[in-house]
């Protein structure tokens, strides 16, 4: 994984993030600490947005989170940049539909807040201008949702300080902590 993730970080290296998913799980989302904050995340969502009719997660991965999002929602949509990820994800959750691609290149319309709800968990990171993604996910989505670890904060936090409305809280599970922002655009 240190290989693969090399000059990954605010980079947009897409290679290099299908690169870690020649081993399945390379972000162990099958641990006890992921799915703690995919249970944390929808608790977030119910008390924020109810149950929803769509949502669109950017980074799917392998469709572990997906799983907890299919939970709240009606339809499940999801891209990531890792055709492989993609493929797993597709096994794992047959009625969801995802995409290889990114948020800019999802195939399913471009109407303003086409989807109930968007979410970036742990993604914008990887981005060189998350500030794009942010907007993109505010003209597709009538609401949401974002999060990354505490680390992360000062790098990505200053980006979300524009959006009208938003929310934030944080997710904790041992020594780990998570900023969640949250926001409405409807």
């Amino acid at each position: 994984m240190k290989y693969a993730l090399r000059g990954v970080g605010g980079s947009d290296n897409f290679e290099r993030l299908d690169l870690a998913y020649t081993v399945e799980d390379p972000w162990n989302m099958a641990s006890e600490l992921e799915r703690a904050r995919f249970e944390a995340t929808n608790t977030v969502i119910e008390r924020a947005f109810g149950r929803v009719g769509s949502v669109l997660e950017l980074g799917c991965g392998e469709g572990h989170q997906t799983e907890y999002l299919a939970r709240l929602s009606d339809a499940q949509y999801g891209v990531d940049v890792s055709a492989q990820a993609v493929e797993r994800a597709r096994r794992r959750l047959p009625q969801a539909q995802f995409e290889a691609t990114d948020i800019f290149g999802q195939p399913w319309g471009d109407a303003h807040h086409r989807f109930d709800l968007v979410t970036a968990c742990e993604v914008l990171y990887y981005l060189s201008e998350p500030d794009k993604t942010i907007a993109r996910m505010r003209h597709l989505g009538r609401n949401g949702l974002v999060t990354f670890f505490a680390p992360a904060c000062g790098r990505i936090g200053p980006h979300l300080d524009g959006i009208p409305g938003l929310q934030k809280d944080w997710i904790y599970h041992g020594g780990t902590a998570w900023l969640i922002g949250w926001w409405r655009d409807d």
